[in-house]
Parts: structure tokens; C-alpha cells; sequence
């Protein structure tokens, strides 16, 4: 697979080759490494394939790609990168996720009722995001959280489970949220917790802060 931006003149550069695979209807449409990963400003990733692989699929013919052409990302089923099932769009191959345990402070209150208080944290780095404090479930008021039907999912760490509060007659949706069976490059987060500052009173103990801040 090779990378080509848009937004430089020099245009394509090379990257590591990845198997890409499309499936529809259960059947493998797209078995291809050939392929081109388009990035415009402002737009996701996309990929562009060789215009004798993708059938009758393709889009509009790619300009920065001579003889390859696009598939909608909705034309097939399932999209798979070397094995790994990918959604919404490709995974960047320059974005990375680094999670380091930590000694960074970490306080979290909702409704007047503290849910963890603690030094013990690991924090997340990733690119084009600001750092994230995470906390083992055994260190946080758990009794006080319900788990909520809102999910989401990351092509870098995997799918996300939502937490909800309820304390007394109070509760507050998505509070938190875990990961339960991350992504190999997230998996010292495993099960771990972080918190939403926009529902929950967090002081959180970041880089770049000077110390605490919420």
C-alpha cells in the first residue's frame, strides 16, 4: 500500500504493504496490497485501488493515482486490514497510541460523591489528541456505575463501553468509558476507566497544565 497526499506536491510516498480486503454479501470482493491510501485536508482516509481489482465498484478515477479508482467505503460489507476489521475509515499508519503507567493524579466527583482519587494512573498519548489519564476499575467507586447502551469504536484502540452514574436519584449518562478487549497497541488499557470532564467534576494531572487542572 503506498500513501499518497494530497496536500504535498511532491504526492505519493511509500509505506508499508497491507492486504486490504472488501466483502460483500459474504463473499471477498477486494483481495488487493496494490493499493493507494488517499489523504485530502480535511477529509478521512480513504483507499484507491488498481482499476482491474474492484469489479464494477469503483467511483470517480483518482487524479493523484493514475489508473486506480475508488470504492465507496458503504459498497461493501466489511473492510479488513490484514485481518482487522476496520469501520468508518482506513487507520492512519502514522498515528500512534502510546499508553505509559504513571504517577499522574487523578480525582473524579459526581453529584458530591468522589468515584476515585488517586496517583496510580496510566496516561494515553495519540497523535492529533490531548493525553487521557485511565484508572483500574478496583481503584473507582464501580457500585456507582452502570453500564449504558452507548458504544463507539476506534480503529486504534477497539470498541468502547459506556459508563453511567447513579447515585441517590441521580444519574448522568456516560461518565466513562473502558475498553474491554482493546486493540493490541491499546491493551495496557485494558478494562481501564477514564472519565468525561463535561459530566463529572475531574481534576486530572496532564502534560502541559502545570499541575492539576480539569
Amino acid at each position: 500500500m503506498v500513501l499518497v497526499s494530497c496536500s504535498r506536491r511532491s504526492g505519493v510516498h511509500p509505506t508499508h504493504p497491507r492486504r486490504g480486503q472488501g466483502i460483500r454479501d459474504g463473499r471477498t470482493v477486494i483481495d488487493t496490497e496494490p493499493a493507494l491510501m488517499v489523504h485530502r485536508r480535511g477529509h478521512p482516509l480513504s483507499y484507491v485501488f488498481p482499476a482491474d481489482e474492484i469489479g464494477g465498484l469503483s467511483g470517480e478515477p483518482e487524479p493523484e493515482g493514475p489508473g486506480y479508482l475508488p470504492v465507496p467505503w458503504d459498497a461493501v460489507d466489511i473492510w479488513l486490514e490484514e485481518g482487522r476489521r476496520l469501520v468508518h475509515h482506513p487507520p492512519n499508519p502514522y498515528h500512534r497510541v502510546d499508553c505509559r503507567p504513571t504517577t499522574r493524579g487523578l480525582r473524579v466527583d459526581v453529584a458530591g460523591t468522589t468515584l476515585v482519587d488517586t496517583v496510580d494512573t496510566v496516561i494515553l498519548f495519540e497523535t492529533a489528541l490531548e493525553p487521557r489519564l485511565y484508572v483500574d476499575p478496583s481503584l473507582v467507586g464501580t457500585h456507582l456505575l452502570r453500564r449504558s447502551d452507548t458504544a463507539s469504536y476506534c480503529n486504534y484502540k477497539g470498541a468502547a463501553t459506556y459508563w453511567s452514574t447513579v447515585i441517590g436519584g441521580t444519574v448522568v449518562d456516560g461518565v466513562a468509558w473502558s475498553y474491554q478487549d482493546p486493540l493490541p497497541e491499546s491493551l495496557p488499557i485494558k478494562g481501564f476507566l477514564s472519565f468525561d470532564a463535561a459530566r463529572a467534576d475531574v481534576v486530572a494531572e496532564l502534560p502541559g497544565l502545570g499541575g492539576a487542572a480539569g
